[in-house]
């Protein structure tokens, strides 16, 4: 495809979009005004675009990294395991139901969550081991880092509905209108009911994890 050929497809595509993209910046905190790390901020629409994008969710010194995953539905999702020792993945969650038996290195195909709705993930072999995978209708979402700030790139101008969710939320949030382009850093307080991630147990007499 030649440059001249691209530019125009470049143009087609802004034409059908109406609307240039934008990024959206938000900041999740709990009751107290701490930022809320682990949080996800998805833009919901009522025809939201396929821009599923591969996504993994590894074993890494024996815990699941990272420990909350967003993805868009029908996203594929790889589940590597780099220890020496071997894990069975899996989940009962009603948005996806699967089985990765006990295993090293690479399954041989990844994970198809094709059902929105909250995945928690467990490992059969070590059972202190958590994480969970939030399944979106839109592909604009994403996880809060450790300073409470969710930042959504390519967003293209319109009204959204904002939904926020945190493993350890008190109860579900109503999601609230958004306009995009926001002129400001979206401020968002989500009441927690705060806990300790998932460790990694020490070793010591009678202590099998390895």
């Amino acid at each position: 495809m030649t440059l001249l050929h691209k530019l125009l497809c470049c143009a087609a595509l802004l034409q059908l979009t109406g609307a240039a993209a934008d990024t959206v910046q938000i900041r999740i905190t709990d009751q107290q005004g701490v930022p809320l790390e682990d949080a996800v901020a998805e833009l919901q629409l009522s025809d939201p675009p396929r821009l599923q994008t591969p996504s993994e969710v590894a074993q890494k010194g024996l815990m699941f990294v990272p420990f909350v995953s967003a993805v868009q539905k029908g996203t594929a999702v790889e589940f590597p395991n780099q220890d020496k020792t071997r894990h069975h993945v899996y989940s009962f969650s009603p948005a996806k139901v699967f089985e990765l038996k006990l295993y090293a290195g690479k399954p041989e195909a990844p994970v198809v969550f094709d059902k929105a709705g909250i995945v928690a993930l467990g490992c059969n072999i070590h059972d202190y081991m958590q994480a969970y995978v939030y399944v979106g209708d839109s592909p604009y979402l994403a996880v809060s880092r450790a300073d409470g700030t969710v930042v959504l790139n390519g967003v293209p101008a319109g009204t959204y509905k904002l939904q926020v969710w945190h493993p350890w939320q008190d109860a579900e949030q109503a999601p609230r209108a958004l306009d995009v382009p926001a002129t400001a850093t979206i401020e968002v307080q989500l009441p927690v009911t705060r806990q300790q991630k998932p460790q990694k147990p020490k070793k010591g007499f009678g202590n099998s994890y390895n």
